[in-house]
């Protein structure tokens, strides 16, 4: 097929721009393509496939995180499972290469069609399961051909996608070869609806359990505690530059006395690190203040994993992304905890947050002069404040439950075995 022929090449070019990243000494590169080495030799070395499997796919941290709900479920209802946990980006494996609810974790390799038989001879798994998206086509269809279960769950989909296109029909196969997707909300079924799917129901985001578990983990940050010393303090959570310069231009104009800012930007490369810096020149960073540095009114984390946890400490939350075209973060991670939640204008193309927004549980700001007169209203009124924060966590309350109505249905179609 000609489709799959430029599905190929297009594979093999995106490899060997890796492959080029990495010698101009790209460390993202470099991890991509070291993670995949001898991926089979390892596999086997491991005992992967010698015990039934459940494969778990992930493209990179937050699909990890969204899926999260899932794999602990089938992890308690069916413990003789090994969880093979996979990722295509390094900034989900390099952060959860250790995690501890997966018996094994690894890359997932490059979709090729030797790949996907090597890969699926030696895991053999007895259901497969996708995060979101990530439709690989050799993968997807070996799965097929060999009648393995496979679901996609908390899967979005949007009118201007390839699989609604006219020259789409490959990627529409891949849909049809899948056992049943679990879609997010009304118009991605109806989407799938109109191109003949029938193996599709609306079991909402998995997300907002995820989130919803936050709220009964004990996740102490002492220094964190230390640092907002009781006062109010702004969370501003997976932030770019774009973000940054907005926030730098409040900051420095702010006028409410005792308040707090900590900065958790998306990257945490050296230069994007030295760019905030250079926005806010008092800021401490995290790594500094665990080494004794004096606290200052600006945080800079330089570290991951720490996000979810420190929107636990927010007066109030903003949330980045909204100033570039991709669009916002996860606004659910602070809204779970009952804080009002800023973002950007970008924001459209994410249900949850055109829901909240509607629902007045979420600021959209437009620059530092919204910013500025939004965090204003939000202090200066309590009544508002608690107005605006009660609706963010009842929201997240209201949407809980896709969990379940996922592991339901791998029970009644019986994919898996009791002990």
């Amino acid at each position: 097929m000609i489709a799959t022929g430029i599905y190929n090449t297009g594979l093999q070019l995106y490899k060997a721009g890796v492959q080029l990243a990495a010698l101009a000494g790209k460390v993202k590169a470099q991890r991509w393509l070291k993670g995949r080495q001898d991926w089979q030799l390892r596999m086997r070395q491991q005992g992967v496939g010698t015990s039934p499997v459940v494969w778990i796919h992930a493209a990179s941290l937050g699909e990890f995180e969204q899926g999260k709900p899932v794999l602990e479920a089938i992890r308690a209802q069916y413990p003789q499972y090994k969880i093979l946990l996979t990722f295509f980006s390094p900034s989900g494996y390099e952060v959860r290469k250790d995690y501890k609810g997966a018996d094994y974790v690894y890359y997932l390799p490059l979709d090729t069609r030797g790949n996907a038989r090597d890969f699926l001879d030696i895991v053999k798994p007895s259901l497969a399961i996708f995060i979101k998206y990530e439709f690989w086509y050799h993968f997807l269809t070996e799965l097929h051909t060999r009648r393995i279960p496979t679901l996609l769950v908390s899967g979005i989909f949007r009118e201007k996608q390839v699989f609604f296109k006219a020259w789409g029909g490959m990627f529409r196969r891949l849909l049809q070869q899948l056992t049943h997707i679990f879609v997010q909300n009304d118009a991605s079924l109806v989407l799938l609806q109109n191109i003949g799917l029938t193996q599709v129901s609306r079991s909402g985001d998995t997300r907002f359990d995820r989130v919803a578990a936050l709220l009964t983990e004990q996740t102490s940050l002492p220094l964190i505690d230390n640092f907002a010393a009781g006062q109010q303090l702004v969370v501003a959570g997976s932030s770019w530059p774009s973000d940054e310069q907005v926030l730098a231009t409040w900051w420095h104009s702010r006028q409410q006395p005792g308040l707090k800012l900590i900065i958790a930007p998306h990257e945490i490369h050296d230069a994007h690190i030295e760019a905030i810096v250079a926005l806010f020149p008092t800021a401490v960073r995290y790594t500094a203040l665990k080494a004794g540095a004096v606290p200052a009114d600006v945080l800079i984390i330089d570290n991951i994993g720490m996000l979810m946890a420190l929107y636990r400490y927010a007066t109030l939350a903003y949330v980045g992304g909204g100033f570039d075209k991709d669009g916002i973060h996860n606004l659910l991670e602070p809204a779970v905890y009952s804080k009002p939640v800023i973002i950007g204008p970008e924001f459209k193309k994410y249900f949850e947050a055109v829901e909240l927004v509607a629902e007045k549980g979420a600021l959209v700001v437009q620059d530092a002069e919204t910013l500025r007169s939004s965090v204003d209203a939000l202090l200066s009124d309590k009544n508002y404040y608690q107005q605006t924060a009660a609706i963010a966590g009842n929201y997240v309350a209201a949407n809980t439950g896709a969990t379940h109505k996922i592991l339901q249905y791998i029970q009644e179609k019986r994919f898996l075995s009791k002990a």
